[in-house]
């Protein structure tokens, strides 16, 4: 009898020690793996990932690029029993959407079109998790992968500026003359009595724009609600910046009448841009709370 529970026990620790070990081998080949592939992305993209530091350091549209990528990799990280061995199910589909993504990386390079690349650097990671996930776990990670396109210049953003200044510029000071404040406008230029102000790039909204549907797209996915819901909360996101942007340059007019366009200016460059942050943030959460969007999700 005790030889038999004996042997059992050994029989028991040996499986246990084989499972262990095909676990530890499953995680060096997994680590292997990423690795390679990862190097292999960074020397493949590396002109890419060189044109969107250089854009984070001076295009004011896009300065918030640099965290997309870690929020990306916080949310991955959140998301990662999608990595373990036993929710994988590769699928050959991920060979079409590397194949696709190759495609548009050689058009890109051809025609030095480095946001293509950059679409297709994204396309080419869905790839890898299709391939080597599977459909079940790349559906699970694939808030993080899209997020990723938030931190991509887009090549026609500039030509919507000089329309948003035109707006930006009447809209305050029409917003200003309901108060009383005697203001004129002239395309992009706001005179006042005692100073005039030109709403340039910076003031036409569009930063506020980018930003705040990039914080509305983190919003939609933490928060529970319906679909429709949410949908609501991202239409709003334009309405929402636009609004808060024309109270930031209408303020700085108010405090340009009573106060001098120096202190104007100055209350401009200092915390205007807190002020059409907060107003922002209080308004999407407000919308946030009327279509039904106001719990965080517990799965996340």
């Amino acid at each position: 009898m005790f030889d038999k529970v004996h042997l059992r026990m050994v029989y028991l620790s040996s499986a246990m020690g084989i499972r262990e070990s095909v676990s530890m081998n499953v995680a060096k080949k997994d680590l292997i793996g990423g690795l390679t592939v990862l190097v292999l992305v960074v020397v493949l993209f590396w002109s890419t990932f060189a044109w969107l530091v250089y854009n984070w350091l001076n295009n004011s549209y896009y300065s918030h690029g640099f965290l997309v990528p870690l929020i990306s990799g916080f949310f991955l990280w959140r998301k990662r029993e999608a990595f373990r061995a036993e929710e994988r199910d590769p699928s050959n589909l991920g060979l079409l959407v590397l194949g696709i993504s190759l495609a548009v990386y050689l058009v890109s390079q051809v025609w030095q079109a480095y946001h293509l690349s950059a679409f297709a650097l994204i396309g080419l990671l869905a790839g890898f998790a299709l391939y080597f996930l599977g459909e079940r776990a790349t559906r699970r990670i694939a808030f993080p992968l899209a997020f990723l396109l938030f931190m991509i210049p887009v090549p026609f953003m500039n030509r919507l500026s000089p329309a948003l200044e035109s707006l930006t510029a009447r809209s305050s000071t029409w917003l200003v003359n309901l108060f009383g404040i005697p203001a004129t406008n002239l395309g992009s230029q706001i005179q006042l009595q005692n100073s005039s102000f030109v709403v340039g790039a910076a003031c036409s909204g569009l930063n506020s724009v980018v930003a705040l549907a990039t914080l509305v797209a983190i919003f939609i996915y933490v928060l529970e609600g319906s679909l429709r819901a949410k949908i609501i909360l991202l239409a709003m996101a334009v309405p929402i910046a636009l609004a808060a942007n024309i109270f930031r340059v209408s303020s700085l007019l108010v405090i340009a009448h009573f106060f001098g366009a120096e202190v104007g200016m100055r209350y401009f460059h200092d915390y205007s841009s807190l002020v059409l942050f907060l107003l922002a943030f209080l308004l999407l959460i407000l919308v946030g709370r009327l279509v039904g969007c106001s719990e965080i999700r517990r799965d996340i």
